[in-house]
């Protein structure tokens, strides 16, 4: 393995360098219609274009949505059927709900709908009962977990469109902000306050066009056995976490984060997400699940690769005043999602230090904003 050339994400065909400069056309275009929301008496609050969600205030009301896809982790579910008997579609529907609440909640929203748009490349797809009933048992639960409502959706059959046996799963999630000061979108992120990393369970649904890729390359493919025993494929398949428990714990116990970042695509360069010039110093990394470790090994990738595209252990980044650190640890626990206090923010040039690994990410690693 390690004579091969190194799998990185763009080999994989994800070059984030041709994608970022339309999502940054597109939001310098979405820019110039805020003011239609006039007609209407409503208006933006300007600070979430950028964030990974939007927020309108609606007569005082603060309304935010988002929209997000699986991505290709269905294709991983496809394929390891055959492996395990299980169609592992209950857990595919957690990864797609997880993708839209995980996002919304970082702008201290509560998540109150989710809207459904399941494409498959043809009718036939829909006649697999027991893919169907996976789905479904499983959008359920997952809206269970977040106290959401599952309000409909679409289900289209596009042939030529989408490849036939082949589905794309989407959600879009519309929540409220109960209150005007758990926008964590102005100044209230600054020197001196702690980030606290929850667990990941594993790839959860970025970087699985690389692990699929990565799949290719293995004698025995998705039936690997990596080093807990599992094989490669059911690995890939454990479920997104989904962080609305721990959010509205916080906000019960009267902690209001100064600032969110979903640990998705562009890894832990996300923990700069935020507009502010300001360095996070990283000083305690994360458990990396076995399958992200194995991933690293086998791609032959290095720490900067892969810390720049997984999420490698952290999920979710939550930034707090320095005193609350240990209790958001605490509740996170107690909810069965393991956290660390692992870093503290800093004045300084807009960049990600990540001491142990002796890693720097600067400003001009991540281009996410107009």
């Amino acid at each position: 393995m390690s004579q091969q050339t190194p799998l990185d994400y763009t080999a994989a065909g994800v070059d984030y360098s041709k994608i970022d400069p339309l999502k940054l056309l597109a939001q310098r275009a979405a820019a110039g219609t805020a003011a239609n929301l006039a007609a209407h008496d409503v208006g933006e609050i300007a600070a979430s274009r950028g964030e990974s969600a939007y927020v309108m205030d609606v007569g005082g009301l603060l309304i935010a949505c988002i929209t997000e896809c699986l991505g290709t982790k269905a294709l991983v579910a496809d394929a390891v059927r055959a492996l395990s008997g299980r169609t592992h579609y209950d857990t595919i529907a957690q990864d797609t709900i997880a993708m839209a609440v995980n996002d919304l909640i970082t702008v201290g929203a509560t998540p109150l709908s989710i809207h459904a748009y399941w494409s498959a490349g043809g009718s036939e797809w829909f006649a697999d009962a027991q893919r169907m009933n996976d789905l479904v048992r499983g959008w359920q639960t997952a809206c269970d977990a977040c106290k959401v409502s599952w309000g409909g959706g679409e289900t289209p059959a596009l042939a030529g469109v989408v490849e036939a046996g082949r589905i794309d799963l989407a959600a879009s999630c519309v929540g409220i902000v109960k209150e005007r000061s758990r926008l964590p979108l102005g100044d209230t992120l600054k020197a001196g306050d702690a980030i606290v990393f929850l667990a990941s369970s594993g790839i959860h649904a970025n970087g699985v066009s690389l692990a699929r890729k990565l799949s290719e390359r293995l004698p025995d493919g998705y039936a690997t056995r990596i080093s807990d025993g599992r094989m490669y494929g059911e690995a890939l398949l454990d479920p997104t976490v989904l962080y609305v428990p721990v959010t509205e714990a916080l906000y019960a116990a009267g902690i209001t984060p100064h600032y969110c970042a979903n640990i998705t695509g562009h890894g832990w360069r996300k923990v700069m997400r935020h507009p502010a010039e300001l360095t996070y110093r990283i000083h305690t990394l994360p458990d990396a699940p076995p399958v992200l470790s194995f991933i690293q090994e086998h791609a032959g990738i290095d720490d900067r690769e892969a810390y720049g595209s997984l999420n490698m252990g952290a999920g979710f980044a939550i930034f707090v005043a320095a005193e609350q650190a240990d209790e958001v640890v605490r509740i996170s626990h107690s909810l069965g999602i393991k956290a660390w206090n692992a870093g503290v923010v800093e004045a300084g040039p807009k960049r990600v230090l990540i001491e142990p690994l002796k890693l720097e990410y600067g400003a001009d690693d991540l281009h996410l904003r107009a």
